[in-house]
């Protein structure tokens, strides 16, 4: 039945009623769930913004030294290290509403759905540049609906927390320009080998057309797509009104000089220090190896490259390739334990092992010096007698028994001072001062010299039987050479996070471990170890290499039959060589066994040259007098050889040497009764003296 007129108006009255209802509820539900939406986004806050980056590794002199290694580069800069040149070209080609949309351009989304229908396919893209850092930071680029909903939630989130100017850097930092470079900075580097500031037109427009399409736009793959790209760039610059038609042309026309090469870093310098590094990130900053890899830390070393460079090359000019034998070096600040040089073998690539850190190997006679500071402790002075001849120890109340020998089984004639068996490395007289201490004295000292590898409380300790790490025994020396401060090993400076804030400063604050004047004298014993000779004719342990070094140095050489060892120090600066082979075989090749003294001494050389020669300055409560060395008694003007040697006060010999002795008695002679007093030590001492 048809509807009259007015039935008809009535029920499309009615039609347009409900279709306006449910289009103002449906508008209503909409705004809802947009102010839903907003609301919740303000809630959330602001997103992180933290993206992988590269770690970066900075020597003592601001270079940078080391990277993450992942194929990727990602370098974080801020937006005044960025060519402005650069910032407008990508505004101009990718977003030319940036400054005055929310986050989407709703008339360019428009177009770009119209030339799609128009097509029939996907042609035009209308994300802003918001759009894409979202999509950079928290998404991946698949084309499903969730993707696109949660992608404008976080371009939401990141406009109403950030300012346009921290979007646009984050942008800048984070696009992808092809072969592997993240961001403006590795770009710069990778396509053109300057920094992202020092861009030109012409090659910040050729940049700024890459993120479009890396593959089909690098300059490198197709210069002639990258050309046509960057017209459109300058087109998009000029429009803007950013550049005049001048400057287009201009740029346009400029010859590009392509790299083609990731430059930050060309070569791993310090592969062996590097690791080391890395196991300080981990062991003080408790960073897991994520963090460490793409966290884009900034990590300031203690390395001096041209100490580092001097390192590796003596070690290399040292020893032959031919032989088997290892090496390595640890160069430290005595006054701060800054690493300033370290080589963990001869070759990294070969052998990542780091025998510098790792290694546990015998230091031989390099532990005497901590066993004699333990002797100055308990009374002993550099005067201090004990005759030196092969003697057998008992221990374990008689049941065990121990013979040490010196090398070569050479030994003094008859009764030596602690000043000659240091420059002697007397055995003997090492065991005896180590058996009457206690031999749970050596282990505690030790310790307190910083070494924590684990000792045998064993006789045989004091000609360092036990395994040490050579990093630990430069440290230890370390504490002999600045006067008894307490130092550990350091390999950071400092580190900052990817937004710039330090997250870890080197404390510089030093405690006094040891008594000042006791080390002072330690430190000038071992002066005496490159003396020419001993008492005119007595070859010393570093008399082979005292023709070599310019300037005062203490140190101590230490033997076994698998390792050697050269440790010793300036004021400013320690180091420590140990050679071997890394199976424990024994070094038998009288060459080889040079290796770590001559190593050391060109090392120190070169490490100080152009530095001024500084003695170790004398502290309060010592005193210093000429004595004989083989008596250990003040010198006469008979002695043939007269060394100064340093006391603690109340400590120095008062009796002249009278073996040389002609005409009258000296002044300060004591009478026969006194010289006849046995002292303490020998009296202790007396079934093995």
């Amino acid at each position: 039945m048809e509807l009259i007129p007015s039935e008809r108006f009535k029920r499309t009255t009615k039609y347009v009623r409900a279709i306006i209802i449910l289009t103002t509820i449906g508008l209503i539900i909409l705004f809802v769930l947009l102010l839903s939406l907003l609301m919740y986004a303000k809630i959330l806050g602001p997103p992180p913004l933290v993206v992988p980056q590269s770690t970066l590794y900075y020597s003592a002199d601001g270079n940078v030294i080391g990277e993450t290694d992942n194929g990727q580069k990602r370098y974080w800069v801020g937006m005044d290290a960025i060519s402005p040149q650069l910032i407008k070209a990508t505004v101009a080609v990718e977003d030319r509403q940036f400054y005055t949309h929310n986050g989407f351009d709703i008339k360019r989304i428009g177009g770009a759905i119209l030339a799609d229908i128009r097509a029939m396919s996907k042609v035009q893209g209308a994300s802003t540049i918001t759009q894409q850092y979202a999509r950079n930071l928290f998404l991946g680029h698949d084309k499903t609906w969730s993707r696109k909903f949660n992608e404008a939630f976080y371009t939401i989130r990141l406009e109403m927390n950030y300012s346009k100017k921290e979007i646009l850097e984050g942008y800048l930092n984070t696009i992808y320009y092809g072969h592997g470079a993240y961001g403006a900075q590795a770009a710069s580097q990778y396509y053109f080998g300057k920094d992202a500031l020092d861009l030109t037109l012409a090659e910040a427009s050729m940049l700024a057309g890459i993120p479009k399409g890396p593959s089909n736009y690098s300059p490198l793959d197709n210069l002639e797509k990258a050309k046509s790209r960057q017209k459109v760039v300058l087109l998009a610059m000029k429009n803007q009104s950013y550049i005049s038609e001048k400057n287009s042309t201009k740029a346009q026309q400029s010859p590009l000089s392509l790299k083609g090469e990731h430059g930050t870093v060309t070569h791993k310098t310090a592969p062996y220090f590097q690791d080391a590094v890395k196991q300080a990130l981990k062991s003080q900053l408790h960073l897991n190896d994520r963090t460490i890899e793409l966290g884009g830390l900034k990590v300031y070393t203690t390395l001096d490259e041209s100490q580092q460079d001097a390192a590796e090359r003596v070690v290399s000019t040292t020893i032959p390739d031919s032989s088997g034998i290892q090496a390595s070096i640890v160069a430290m600040d005595p006054s701060t334990g800054e690493v300033r040089a370290l080589v963990g073998g001869r070759n990294y690539a070969e052998s990542p092992f780091n025998r510098a850190t790792q290694a546990v190997r015998q230091p031989g006679s390099t532990m005497k010096p901590l066993l004699y500071y333990s002797a100055l402790e308990n009374g002993f002075t550099p005067s201090t007698t004990l005759k030196s001849e092969t003697t057998t120890f008992s221990f374990d109340d008689g049941h065990s028994s121990y013979t040490p020998h010196n090398y070569n089984h050479q030994y003094a004639d008859g009764e030596i001072t602690m000043a000659q068996a240091i420059a002697l490395s007397d055995n003997i007289f090492a065991v005896k001062t180590h058996l009457f201490l206690g031999e749970k004295t050596l282990v505690d000292t030790a310790h307190r010299f910083g070494i924590t590898a684990k000792m045998a409380a064993v006789p045989s300790l004091a000609l360092g039987t036990s395994g040490v790490r050579a990093i630990e025994m430069v440290n230890a020396y370390s504490i002999l050479a600045n006067g008894g401060k307490k130092v550990k090993p350091v390999f950071i400076k400092k580190v900052e996070n990817q937004k710039g804030e330090v997250i870890f400063a080197q404390n510089k604050k030093s405690e006094q471990i040891l008594d000042a004047d006791k080390a002072f004298v330690m430190t000038q014993m071992l002066t005496g170890v490159f003396d020419e000779t001993l008492n005119g004719y007595t070859k010393v342990t570093g008399s082979t290499i005292s023709s070599q070094l310019t300037r005062p140095y203490a140190g101590k050489s230490g033997s076994t039959p698998t390792d050697s060892w050269m440790i010793g120090y300036t004021p400013k600066l320690v180091a420590g060589v140990w050679t071997g082979y890394d199976q424990g075989k024994k070094i038998e090749n009288p060459a080889e066994k040079s290796y770590a003294k001559k190593i050391w001494a060109a090392y120190m050389e070169k490490g100080l040259q152009g530095t001024p020669a500084k003695s170790f300055k004398e502290t309060k409560n010592v005193i210093g007098v000429n004595v004989n060395p083989a008596s250990g008694k003040l010198a006469t003007k008979d002695c043939p050889v007269s060394r100064l040697t340093y006391y603690v006060k109340g400590t120095e010999p008062v009796e002249y040497c009278a073996e040389h002795f002609k005409g009258e008695k000296p002044t300060h002679l004591p009478d026969e009764a006194e010289q006849k007093k046995t002292p303490w030590y020998k009296k202790v001492l007396k079934p093995w003296h």
